[in-house]
């Protein structure tokens, strides 16, 4: 009887690592992108404010943002059969062209025809599109965070009668969502977070079948 219970005592601790194993990679992935919307919110709080160079924050997390993308990105070029090395190629050819972008603003006197908030607003409608377009080209995980940049961007650009903000605060019961600006925007990142975690969640499924079924043909 004991040779029986050994293995069965034997089993239950490897199951329990199996559960553990699938839930820690979903949470290593996901926090990745609770980071970026709370870096966000943060960034467009210090802006609202009016922080005397609040910009030069944002183009720090514009390289934060890319590193992201790379590394997130991994799971997407898997499930499109990509080469690795071609996927890095377009993430650094990417994101290397937005970063140029900004230098030309800064190199030749661009940048000095706009005001600080005139200058954030580009900056952050330039990271943007510019997430937005990797989401749909290599990281479409980030796709939701690219619109909730572009709703940041808008707010700065359009500081008074915004009709984004008046759109969130009569969907979420905000009062005075044009003198509060912040508040409609974790609301906004909130929702933005719970969607990007749902497409999380389906590209999670898409990888497991594929691995599954490149198993089954091994076998």
């Amino acid at each position: 009887m004991s040779e029986t219970l050994v293995p069965e005592k034997a089993h239950k601790p490897a199951s329990a690592q199996r559960r553990s194993d699938h839930s820690m990679p979903f949470i290593l992935a996901a926090f990745p992108l609770l980071v970026l919307f709370a870096a966000a919110v943060l960034l467009f709080w210090l802006s609202e404010s009016k922080m005397e160079g609040a910009f030069r924050y944002w183009e720090i997390f514009i390289p934060i943002v890319a590193v992201v993308s790379l590394v997130s990105g991994w799971s997407q070029a898997y499930l499109a059969g990509n080469s690795r090395i071609w996927y890095v190629v377009k993430q650094a050819v990417h994101w290397g062209a937005l970063i140029a972008l900004l230098y030309v603003l800064n190199t030749h006197g661009i940048r000095a025809l706009m005001n600080a908030q005139q200058y954030t607003a580009v900056l952050i409608y330039l990271l943007a599109f510019g997430t937005v377009l990797a989401a749909l080209h290599m990281d479409l995980k980030l796709l939701v965070f690219g619109l909730f940049l572009a709703f940041c961007a808008y707010v700065i650009a359009v500081p008074t009668a915004n009709p984004a903000l008046a759109l969130v605060g009569d969907i979420f019961h905000i009062a005075d969502a044009q003198t509060n600006p912040t508040t409609a925007s974790l609301w906004v990142a909130g929702i933005g977070f719970v969607a990007s975690l749902f497409v999380l969640v389906m590209m999670r499924a898409a990888m497991m079948s594929k691995r599954a079924s490149a198993a089954r043909n091994a076998a």
